[in-house]
Order: C-alpha cells, then structure tokens, then sequence
C-alpha cells in the first residue's frame, strides 16, 4: 500500500519544514512496514524558498501557478496518483500531524470508509473568542459530518470519482469535497486532532474574521467564486503577530 501525502503551499518556508517533519515522524512509526509513503508538495506560485525547503525534507515538488488553493490540492493529488498511491492525505502546510490522528485516518478506511477528516486546534496563543468559534464549528461539523481543510483523507478511487476539489470556489472547497466523499460511502470525522496555526486569528481583527463568515453564509457559492474579499487566504499574509513553537508531539492515542 502507497500512502500519498499532499501539501499545498504558497511562500509557506517559515511553517512548512515543522509540517514535512511531523509527516516523517509519524508515517514510518504508524505505517511500520505495512505501507510505504511519498510526499507531494504542490508549490502554487511561490516567490520564496518553499520548494527548495521541500525538496530538502524529501518532498516531491509540484509547482504550479494558479494562486487557488483547490487547484493546488488537485495538482498534488494527480501527482501522488500519478505514483500510484491507494490513499491521500491532505494536509495544509501550517498544519501539524498527530501519529494518533494518521491511525486514525488509516483505521477508518481500513474499515470500509471511503473518507474523512480530523478536528483541529490552535497552537499557541489566540483570543477567547477565536477558540469559543472555532469548539461551536466543530460541534457543527461533526453533526454534518464535514471537516475543515487542514487534514483530510480519502481513497484514491474515491478522489477520481468525485474529480477532486472543485475549482470553481477560491474557498470552502473542503466542504465540497467532503460532501462528494460522502457520496461515494462513509465519511468520518475522527475523534483524534490535528494542531494548525492560529496566524489567521491572531492577524485579522474579530470584526474581519464575523464579516468575512457573514459574507461568505450570505453569498454562498457566489461569495467564493473569485479572490476578491477573501484576502485572507490569498490577500498579502499579515505577519503573526506571535511565532509559537512547534508543539511538541504527542504520542499515540494521547489526547
């Protein structure tokens, strides 16, 4: 079994390295000999040392320039398929993999689902309010049985059925694609998490952060069918106004 592992980046040198380390962590421990893995970066337009980062830590490089972050899952996908992969892994390039959530990921499928995705959490330090939101969506999510885009997980022959992410929308593409995994058998929001980086929070105000989710629950799919007014996914990335460190791993089956 070949277990592909897909990271979308735009000018990502600062988060990206902790990312490929956790993925090189945990796979050879959780795989242990049953399954052997790559891992595809799909480098979307970068003007920084992104790829050559990724290159370094042993990721394959995929460069494209479409400035979307679904056509750039995609990118990375067809390559991994490309390599024969029979399972994808998408995880976002400011986001740390738990061992216990990749277990997790393989169980389920190992059990017959076609899909899924892991709750996350916010590493170092952001408002209250932030994580009182982030707790009720992900409440929400699991009811629906939906999962943020940070890591997300499917068989290969699920991804081609669906055709990927949808490259229509510039965001909520992850709640699309879950919507068709779903389609083609289970999907299952794991009970194990992911840590990501709460830069986003911590750089935009409250007020951005309502209006946007305001705007995109009023517009729906028309709110997303352009950049505009989603600057914060592709507008100029304010700096964090706090560097966490890497949180430290735990290990398996911790919560």
């Amino acid at each position: 079994m070949l277990v592909g592992f897909v990271i979308p980046a735009h000018n990502e040198q600062g988060l990206l390295g902790p990312t490929l380390d956790a993925i090189h962590q945990a796979a050879p421990r959780e795989f242990a000999g049953r399954a052997e893995y790559v891992v595809v970066v799909a480098d979307d337009a970068s003007t920084d040392s992104t790829a050559a980062l990724a290159r370094g830590r042993g990721a394959e490089v995929v460069s494209i320039d479409a400035r979307q972050i679904a056509a750039a899952r995609n990118a990375g996908a067809r390559r991994a398929l490309e390599l024969g992969c029979d399972r994808l892994v998408f995880v976002d390039a400011d986001t740390t993999l738990r061992r216990a959530a990749l277990g997790g990921a393989m169980t389920a499928i190992d059990r017959g689902a076609a899909g899924g995705g892991a709750p996350c959490r916010f590493d170092g330090e952001v408002r209250p309010l932030a994580r009182i939101v982030l707790a009720s969506i992900l409440v929400l999510f699991r009811l629906l049985r939906l999962s943020g885009g940070c890591f997300l997980f499917c068989r290969a022959d699920a991804f081609r059925a669906i055709g990927g992410f949808d490259e229509t929308v510039y965001a909520s593409e992850e709640i699309l694609f879950c919507r068709g995994i779903a389609r083609q058998g289970r999907f299952v929001v794991l009970r194990e998490h992911v840590i990501t980086s709460g830069r986003k929070v911590r750089a935009y105000s409250a007020r951005e952060l309502v209006g946007l989710s305001f705007k995109i629950a009023i517009q729906g799919r028309k709110g997303v069918q352009s950049r505009r007014g989603l600057d914060i996914w592709y507008g100029p990335r304010r700096p964090d106004p706090q560097k966490p460190q890497s949180p430290t791993m735990p290990s398996h089956g911790s919560a």
